[in-house]
Order: C-alpha cells, then structure tokens, then sequence
C-alpha cells in the first residue's frame, strides 16, 4: 500500500503558512496587547500605591526649617517646606495656589489649611502627616478647609468624572464618524463641534443636578474647549497614523491623560512621568482651570486654558495638513492615470467599532444605522432600457475585488463603504460585452456612474 504524504502547504504546517498565521495574529491581537500593556503601566503602577511626591507646605514661623528637616528624614522628597509670616500668610499660599497646604505651629492647637478640591486622598495624607507631628509637640491639631468642594463632591473627584464623560465620548466620536464615508471632511468637523457643544451643555446641567459642582457657567465653553481638544487631534492624526489611529489616540487620550490629570489621585501622588505630563495634557488642564474657577477666584485659569487651546489649534493643524496631503495625493492619481505602484495602506479600524466594509445596498431601500452608498447607477442597453441581473464587480488599484453586486429589476445597484480611493467599475453580463470604468470616490461626495452595455450578437 503506497503510504499517503500530507501536504504541508494543506496542513498548515510549512514555514509559509505558520508566518502567515503569525502575521495574521499580529495585525489582530496588537491593539488588545496594547491596551492591557498600556493599563499594567499606566494604571496599576501609578495607582497601586500612591504616596505624595514634593507636597508644597506653607508654615508659619520661625521653626519651618527645622521641621522640613524633620520631615525629610520621615519621609524623603514627600514635602517642600516654605515658610511664611504668619498664619494669615499660611491660610492665603493654599488659597492663592502657592502651597498645597498650611500650618501654623502652636504648643497647644496648631492648625492645618488645607484644600478638599485638590483631592481628599492628599487631604488625607496632610492631615496623618501633620496630626503626628502635633502631637509630637503635645498639641491637638486643628483641620480648617481653606477651599472646601461643593456640597455633592464629598471626595473632590467629581471633577474628574465630568471630564472624563466628555474625554472619551470625544474619541469616540471620531472613530464613529470615520464609518460616514458620505460625509465629507467640513460636515465632520461641524458634526464633532456641535457633539462638543451638546456634551459640554448637558454634562454641565446633570453636575449642577447633583450639586456635584458650583453654577458657574464659564465652565461650559472650558469643557467645550477641552472636547474640541480630544476630537480634532484625534479626527487629525487620522491620515497619518493610518491603522495605528485607535493605538495612537487613546494612548494619547486615555492611557496617558488620566492618569496624569490629578483628578482620581491628585498629581501630587504619581509618579515623576505623569506628574510631568500633567501641565501639557489636555485634561489635566481642564482640571486645574476647573478647580481654579470654582474654588481658587479664578487662579490660573488663563494659563490652563492657553494649554488646551493649543491642543484645538494643532487638532485644526493637523486636519488642514492631512487635508493638503490628500489633494497632492489626488493630483498625483490623476497625473498618473495609471494603477498605483505601492500596495495601499491598510484601511484605520478600531477593534471595538467595526468600520463598514464595502458592500452592495439595495438602491432605494436604507434604514436607519444602514450606511449610505457612496456609489450608485443605472446599467441600461443601447437603447436605454434597464438591464436587470447585470454583475457588478468594484475592485481596487490592483484588481482585488472589494465588492459585488447585482442590478434589480430597474437595471440599479449601490455599493457603499468603499473608502477614499480610485475604483475599477465593471459591468458584465454573459450576452453583452463588459464595461470598464475608473471611477474616484470620495468621502462625503456620493458618486453616480451609468453604464451603457452593447450586445455580443452583431445584427445581421
């Protein structure tokens, strides 16, 4: 009996195959590697024990000097003593921002200015470190709130979850609208504005609701800011970042921003990476802009919100840039008039919303959450009557075939999903002759294409 080989290109089991397999679950597994990389170092190391870093101390008094050094030996690079004339003096650095906090020695009742809306896990650890050394002293220590937080945000952190509910709706935003191929680059940035001005407006009314935060209205247009912030960066890195978008925004945006925002562990308690990402991050700033409008008569608030201003100017910088790429880059494809030489770029998608992929619709039948097509016709003979059951086969630069359809009884079809890009059009049938067209198609500019089929029989 001959002995039967197995193929090892069939089995899978050649070197081919397994590198194929390999590349296959790269290009899939990269985003999820990330992120649970991205949280390990960016979440569990700055939040797994967090103790404060260079804390500024205002005290009162001769002995300042003295207990710096006392302190230092406790607890190394924990505090920055200053000292300050007297107690009024202790009381106005953690109201004009210039120290976190404030003592004023005393043999019987020394006192603590402290901030709650700088956070209470640091208000926590002042009023500990501060209560031992009263009581070195032999005294009882005295908590006064120099800057106490509004009545619903029992732990100053309320901040910090309004800001986030408008920081990833914004991201998000983007990654949704990259699915709008009919919408074209203007209507997507008008549409990311108007959900920042929704998002601002509403995520002020519920917070002022549940007295999370005091009725200021100038907070809106700084959350409106920030959101333009997150959205026009992100909607910008698109062209450039291609497939890597999604790693590249919310490494920006979420693994990096929040933690380095001072707003779940005040910044005082992180390690030196995010304690030095925290004056350019757009949410640390809407933070501190936040806290200084509401709590601190409007210290810094300026400063804070030149910061994320910036962010929206290199966001509309980056979309121009990309903008003026992609029209050399059209330039360039009709010059040419030819197929394009380098494999096209893989298409950006984001592992928790699917982008759509190219595909037939039914010409006049779109329901809601359906996208729209990009490409539309009617194929009709000589004589201009409709064709019905005539293939239509849309394939790219380098003639894979990105999709199919069939017409209907009106000699229609539709496709949609089809990306930025030259297209081949070919229509067929099996007794007429085929025609083929190069077509462009473009975001937000839906394209019509009719074709006219000759017959095979030529008249006798």
């Amino acid at each position: 009996m001959a002995e039967h080989k197995a193929d090892p290109e069939r089995t899978g089991s050649s070197p081919r195959a397994l590198g194929a397999t390999v590349r296959t679950l790269a290009e899939t597994l990269w985003f999820p590697a990330f992120f649970f990389t991205g949280f390990l170092v960016c979440y569990l190391l700055p939040f797994h024990n967090p103790v404060p870093h260079h804390v500024d101390v205002a005290v009162a008094g001769p002995t300042a000097h003295q207990l710096g050094q006392a302190l230092e030996q406790q607890s190394p690079g924990a505090f920055d003593i200053h000292q300050v004339a007297d107690a009024q003096a202790a009381h106005d650095a953690v109201t004009d921002r210039a120290a976190t906090a404030g003592f004023v020695p005393d043999a019987e009742h020394p006192r603590l200015y402290v901030a709650k809306a700088d956070g209470y896990s640091l208000e926590a650890v002042l009023q500990k470190t501060f209560t031992g050394v009263a009581q070195h002293s032999g005294g009882t220590l005295r908590i006064h709130e120099a800057a106490p937080t509004a009545p619903g945000d029992g732990m100053g952190t309320g901040l910090f979850y309004l800001v986030l509910a408008c920081t990833i709706p914004s991201y998000i935003s983007v990654m949704m609208l990259l699915r709008a191929t009919t919408l074209g680059r203007g209507k997507k940035i008008l549409t990311l504005v108007t959900v920042g001005v929704v998002e601002s407006v509403v995520a002020f009314l519920v917070a002022r609701s549940m007295d999370v935060i005091p009725d200021d209205l100038l907070a809106i247009p700084l959350v409106f800011l920030m959101t333009q912030a997150v959205a026009l960066t992100s909607y910008g890195l698109v062209p450039f970042c291609k497939q890597f978008f999604p790693g590249v925004a919310m490494g920006l945006f979420v693994l990096l921003s929040m933690p380095s925002s001072g707003g779940a562990i005040p910044v005082q308690m992180v390690p030196g990476f995010f304690r030095a990402l925290h004056p350019v991050m757009p949410m640390g700033n809407l933070i501190e802009a936040l806290r200084g409008l509401f709590y601190f008569d409007g210290k810094d608030i300026w400063r804070h919100t030149l910061v994320i201003c910036a962010w929206v100017a290199a966001g509309a910088a980056l979309i121009a840039l990309g903008a003026w790429k992609e029209r050399r880059a059209a330039r360039k494809e009709a010059r040419e008039a030819a197929e394009e030489t380098e494999p096209a770029e893989p298409p950006v998608e984001d592992p928790a919303f699917e982008l759509p992929q190219p595909g037939a619709v039914a010409p006049h039948h779109h329901r809601l959450g359906l996208p729209d097509p990009g490409l539309t016709g009617q194929v009709t003979d000589e004589d201009g009557r409709p064709l019905a059951g005539v293939a239509i086969t849309v394939t790219g630069a380098h003639g894979r075939e990105l999709m199919r359809a069939i017409t209907d009884g009106r000699g229609e079809y539709a496709a949609a999903g089809l990306a930025d890009q030259y297209v081949n059009v070919i229509a067929s049938s099996p007794d007429r002759l085929a025609a083929v067209a190069r077509i462009h198609v473009r975001d937000g500019h839906p394209v019509r294409h009719d074709v006219r089929l000759a017959s095979r029989h030529v008249p006798a």
